[in-house]
């Protein structure tokens, strides 16, 4: 094959990569999307005796990121906070190792309680209120 041959194949492949990423962010973009509670304000409820059993562990349901950041049932041992970035939408992670959250697309990063550490986010997630009763978590608005 060519020099000219291989760029050119390369080029197209490369397009076609780039475009399925577009596609992909395009059709995620849960910026929109706000938590829909029930009627006593409940967003998701976690089972403690099962889910969420090591610091770093996190859940993504409805719109909400919760992450255990400490040992213990205690509230101050969660964080949750919305899951979608707030400068394009991108879910976030949580990290452990930083205690942070951080969106893989442009590296935004966010405090535990949600505040912009480093854009290009310029607003802080919205942060929810975690409720403990006994090995039952639930996630308030």
């Amino acid at each position: 094959m060519e020099r000219q041959q291989f760029l050119a194949k390369l080029g197209i492949g490369l397009a076609a990569v780039c475009t399925g990423c577009s596609l992909v962010s395009c059709g995620s973009n849960p910026k929109n999307e706000d938590p829909t509670p029930t009627a006593d304000g409940n967003i998701f409820t976690t089972n403690l005796d099962s889910e969420l059993l090591n610091v770093g562990d996190a859940k993504v349901s409805n719109g909400v990121i919760l992450a255990r950041i400490a040992a213990g049932n205690a509230v101050g041992s969660f964080s949750a906070v919305q899951v979608a970035c707030t400068h394009e939408g991108t879910f976030i992670n949580y990290n452990q190792a930083g205690g942070i959250y951080i969106c893989p697309l442009h590296g935004s990063r966010f405090s535990k309680e949600g505040f912009v550490l480093q854009g290009p986010a310029a607003s802080s997630l919205k942060k929810y209120n975690v409720v403990i009763t006994g090995a039952s978590l639930n996630v308030r608005a």
